[in-house]
């Protein structure tokens, strides 16, 4: 390995290492931590922290991409096979429902930054309106703004999740899943539609891949134990 390569992987090793130390610290909701305090918490020196970002509020927006495009990627990966744009959307939808207690502190994260996290150029938002907009051009969806839609979709994702975590005694499958009938029966599904998909099996491989797929250092502290 040439000394071009090392330098270039201590780099992108301490970048990751302080975009999950903001991680966590958007997760417990202090969006308001010194720059000391952030390179404490990812245990890289204070004064590297402006070679990788200009600013805190760039760091925050690069840890809520990182996790919520991970995230995306792997739903992505688990509905590339459905060809009904109304099943892939919402397979996504309930697989992003039990997202909120499979991986509590990304979904702090998003909850206590859902406009960045809306806004976005990757993450859910953009493949939730992807899949809107290809199940409205299907016509199987009566959409006619997709702005509107993807507000509906966002804003019962979010309070769904806050529910969830709010209140852990909830039985979180028929939460997640009556939610998403009725948001499929806003966009245009009909009440039979809407049970029949969300009674479909979802994959098995989700708790332990979805986490992976955020955290990929988790398999590799697995291993070395």
């Amino acid at each position: 390995m040439t000394e071009g390569n090392r330098v270039e992987r201590r780099k992108a090793r301490t970048r990751a290492a302080l975009i999950r130390a903001a991680q966590g610290l958007l997760a417990s909701g202090n969006t308001n931590a010194p720059v000391l305090e952030i390179t404490q918490a990812a245990d890289v020196s204070n004064g590297s922290f402006y070679n990788y970002f200009e600013s805190k509020e760039e760091l925050w927006q690069a840890a809520i991409d990182s996790a919520l495009e991970s995230a995306g990627d792997y739903l992505d990966s688990l509905t590339v096979d459905l060809d009904d744009a109304v099943e892939k959307f919402t397979q996504s939808f309930r697989l992003s429902g039990r997202l909120f207690r499979l991986e509590p502190e990304l979904s702090r994260v998003l909850l206590n930054s859902e406009a960045a996290a809306f806004a976005a150029a990757g993450g859910l938002a953009p493949r939730s309106r992807r899949d809107i907009e290809s199940a409205a051009a299907q016509g199987r969806f009566d959409v006619d703004d997709a702005d509107v839609a993807l507000a509906i979709v966002a804003g019962s994702l979010l309070s769904m999740g806050r529910l969830l975590l709010a209140q852990p005694e909830r039985d979180e499958a028929a939460t997640v899943d009556g939610t998403t009938q009725r948001v499929l029966r806003a966009l245009g599904i009909s009440a039979e539609e809407a049970e029949s998909l969300c009674s479909r099996e979802l994959p098995g491989s989700y708790r332990g891949g979805v986490h992976a797929a955020i955290d990929p250092t988790s398999e590799a502290d697995d291993r070395s134990r």
